[in-house]
Formats: structure tokens, sequence, C-alpha cells
């Protein structure tokens, strides 16, 4: 896949999830996510840090550590977050660059890059959907390409505290979305 094809269709998982995110009241943040252990809030949190962190490495300053922190996030501050993340992406600059990714330990080439936080916001567009009840409808030009960089995605430390998925689990459903979700440790039917 070409990085401005996946760019194209990032945008499109994370303008979901900030629509699914927006959704949510203040009521709502103590709802339990798919995301074992975390609550609305602490997703939240964690979604808009990987906002901030990804559009500074996308600047090329993923190496500053204060924007990896994990803090309490309003729904308007994750908004704003992934507005910002956007614009960032959206730089001419972007396909050529390399992602200084801390978290990860290492650094990416773009396309990679945008494939890590791509994959993640088509998750937690559904775990935010699942946690306030609502219906999630993968957009149909996302379902190949997330369900290739799910399958890709190594088993090495999915069991570890702290990793970003879990253990793959079995599902014999040709749903893509559902498909994805398992490969990625998710229970599609998690409610």
């Amino acid at each position: 896949m070409l990085i401005n094809d996946l760019l194209k269709l990032h945008r499109t998982a994370v303008e979901t999830s900030v629509e699914l995110v927006s959704k949510a009241s203040a009521d709502d943040l103590g709802n339990r996510t798919p995301c074992a252990e975390w609550t609305l809030a602490d997703l939240l949190a964690h979604m808009t840090t990987q906002h901030r962190g990804f559009a500074a490495a996308a600047r090329g300053n993923g190496n500053d550590l204060t924007v990896w922190e994990v803090r309490p996030a309003t729904v308007a501050e994750h908004v704003e977050a992934a507005a910002d993340l956007l614009a960032a992406f959206a730089e001419p600059e972007v396909p050529q660059r390399v992602f200084d990714l801390p978290e990860f330990g290492a650094s990416f080439p773009a396309l990679q890059a945008v494939g890590f936080h791509f994959i993640d916001y088509v998750v937690h567009g559904w775990d935010v959907a699942r946690s306030l009840g609502l219906d999630y409808r993968l957009a149909p030009e996302l379902a190949e390409p997330a369900l290739r960089i799910a399958l890709s995605v190594p088993d090495a430390g999915r069991g570890e505290p702290g990793a970003p998925f879990a253990p793959a689990v079995t599902s014999n459903d040709d749903d893509p979305l559902h498909r994805i979700l398992a490969a990625l440790g998710r229970a599609p039917e998690w409610s």
C-alpha cells in the first residue's frame, strides 16, 4: 500500500473514532471498555496521548517523552488532539519522515508508523462504541487494509502487562471487523 492511500484511510478511521468519542458524556466516562481494566476515561486518556505523541513524531519530535505522558483528558481535549494529529499527518514531509516512537523503543518509516496508528483507531473506535452501547460500522474501504495489518501484528509479548493487544482469539466469523478484533485479542461479541 502507498503511504498517501494509507493516510486517507487513517483519516477516515480517526474521524470515525472522534465522532464516536463526541457522543460520550461525563456520565459515560466510568463505563467499562473492551480494553482490560480500562474505563472509558482511561481509554480516552490513552487515545488523546497517542494522538499527541504521533503528531509530535510526524513533526520529527517523537523523542519528546513529555508528549507521551498519559493524563486525564476531556472529550474536547481529545477532539483537539485528533485535529492536531490529522493536521500533522497532512504535512507534505510526512510520507518521507521517520517516526521516533519511544513506546516501541525504535524509529519507523512513515508507512509503518501510520499503520500502527491506523489499526489502533479502527479498534479503539469499536472500543468506544461498545463502551457507549452504540453500533460500529467499519467503513468498507478500511476492512481489507485493517485486516492485513491486524494479521501482521506479532504474537510475541501479547500476554504481558501493558501489551497493546491481547493474544488472538478464535473466530470463525467471516465479518472483516470481527476477524480484525479477534486477531487483536478482542471478543467481537463484547458488550
